[in-house]
């Protein structure tokens, strides 16, 4: 597919995955594979804008309600969607709504952009994902298909053995690392046609000795600690960590660096 590799303007849609967590900067807002490749775009392309209307803990309802008609109001040249993996990790989910409104999304934004790309996001091995993988891979078959019929471009990060790496993830197992998002952000640079950075994204680090019995109990009862039970107790109660925060960057703008959505509260994930 011959694509144009000089955009001029990007609109991101989503949840935590596109907020940026959790690769933390130093005043405690979050960066993430978005800005990463709208400050690659915009070194390319002078006047180059970007918005990224993403929430932490957006379900993919939420999204169509907050965030699609947004962005396809803005027409930008490209539009990114990543959405619906926050229902796939729900103790019950209805796969039939959650394709619905996958396709209902795709169908409002396609027409609005120039570039629609959707993602097969990233999966950490470990017993999580093969707790909720047959819901993931039921979800990536619905974005492969949508991406069919309407022209979307799709980025393989659940096939990249680099993001399976737990390295890549942060101390949540449910974030990437900052490594990580700069791996994604050059998946989606060369998907949209710009000549790749680093071709080995997808290929993992150099081996490392594995931890210790200690070191991994350790690890372990400080996630369920302050990661796990936490997540578990706004499951039950109906809470999202993305509740009353606001787009990360709600309007189409220049690009000029990272714009803090102010800083970070306590609560990973959705």
């Amino acid at each position: 597919m011959q694509m144009n590799a000089s955009y001029t303007s990007l609109v991101a849609v989503g949840d935590s995955f596109t907020e940026g967590m959790s690769d933390l900067l130093p005043d405690g807002s979050y960066r993430g594979w978005a800005d990463l490749l709208a400050g690659r775009m915009a070194a390319r392309t002078p006047g180059f804008r970007y918005a990224n209307l993403a929430v932490r803990g957006k379900l993919i309802g939420q999204i169509v309600d907050e965030q699609v008609d947004v962005a396809a109001a803005m027409r930008p040249d490209v539009i990114t969607l990543v959405g619906g993996l926050n229902d796939t990790l729900r103790p019950k989910v209805d796969m039939g709504r959650v394709r619905g409104l996958l396709e209902e999304a795709v169908e409002r934004l396609a027409p609005a952009c120039e570039r629609l790309v959707l993602m097969r996001s990233p999966g950490r091995n470990g017993p999580v994902l093969e707790r909720f993988r047959p819901r993931m891979e039921e979800l990536f078959t619905v974005v492969d298909d949508l991406a069919e019929r309407h022209g979307a471009l799709v980025v393989d990060l659940y096939g990249a053995p680099s993001l399976a790496d737990p390295r890549a993830w942060d101390v949540d197992r449910l974030h990437l690392t900052a490594e990580g998002h700069r791996r994604v952000a050059e998946a989606v640079w060369q998907t949209l046609g710009y000549e790749a950075e680093d071709p080995d994204w997808h290929v993992p680090s150099a081996p490392t000795p594995p931890p210790g019995w200690v070191s991994r109990r350790t690890a372990d009862a400080r996630f369920a600690r302050q990661h796990l039970l936490p997540w578990i107790g706004r499951r039950l109660t109906g809470r999202s960590s993305g509740d009353g925060r606001p787009a990360k960057r709600p309007e189409l703008l220049p690009y000029e660096g990272p714009v803090h959505g102010g800083p970070v509260t306590g609560g990973h994930g959705g």
